[in-house]
């Protein structure tokens, strides 16, 4: 199994107030392919800050970050941008869907960007609708006439478009009710399944079990991880190999 992002040293460091804060220290870590990676940790540990440094939407203070064999922390801003289009998908816990623009017409943006072939991208959007169960009804729908779970999933859609190397999710169902965050962890362990790589940041222990890496991140550092395998619903074991785990690592 090979490596999609190795990082080299990875600190961030913000000034409050003259004041050094040092979010990130020295972290030295591989994301592997086809994995689903889970980063936890306490509020302010920094599970954020490291999600935006390695898929490049925010730059290390100091370090590395190599990601598919191009280290892209010297790339110019526009190079970088370029490089997330390409490369990476984003699901957030707002969604972040155009209002102005239909559910189809927000997936299709994003794969135009890469894709002239207005044909092509269409198709493709519309097969990845449907494998994120959003209704064809629902395709000609602006984002505040769907539910909440329906804009996540048109979210998660989007992400996939372009056929990433890598997804990453920031807290998807914060913001979702039980069952609707349950669609959406099905949607992202549905592609896992099939292949795609995803790093999930969450605070949610149902969240967590999805993954079958676990890191915890306490204090800017990698304070230890925990392999679970494959998700297998109500698998009881893995959930309380994922409990001791946190209870060790002091969560």
């Amino acid at each position: 199994m090979k490596n999609i992002i190795e990082t080299n040293k990875l600190c961030k460091t913000f000034s409050n107030g003259g004041i050094q804060q040092h979010v990130l220290k020295n972290i030295d870590l591989e994301i592997r392919e086809g994995d689903f990676t889970i980063i936890m940790g306490a509020s302010g540990a920094g599970k954020s800050t490291l999600l935006y440094a390695l898929s490049g939407m925010d730059r290390p203070t100091f370090g590395e970050v190599t990601f598919c064999g191009q280290e892209i922390t010297n790339l110019s801003s526009d190079e970088l941008a370029l490089f997330r289009r390409k490369n990476c998908g984003f699901v957030f816990q707002q969604t972040y869907l155009i209002d102005s623009m239909s559910v189809l017409d927000n997936v299709l943006a994003a794969g135009l960007l890469i894709n002239r072939n207005k044909k092509e991208v269409t198709e493709k959007a519309k097969n990845i609708l449907k494998s994120v169960d959003i209704n064809e009804m629902l395709w000609d729908k602006f984002p505040t006439q769907i539910s909440g779970g329906e804009a996540q999933r048109v979210g998660i859609a989007r992400a996939l478009v372009n056929e990433p190397d890598l997804v990453f999710a920031d807290e998807p169902t914060g913001a979702l009710n039980s069952q609707t965050g349950r669609d959406v962890l099905d949607a992202l362990s549905k592609f896992n399944a099939q292949g795609q790589s995803i790093v999930m940041v969450t605070h949610d222990i149902t969240s967590a079990r999805r993954g079958n890496r676990i890191l915890y991140v306490k204090d800017g550092e990698i304070a230890g991880e925990c392999e679970l395998g494959a998700y297998v619903s109500g698998d009881k074991e893995r959930h309380q190999k994922l409990r001791d785990f946190l209870g060790k690592m002091g969560w």
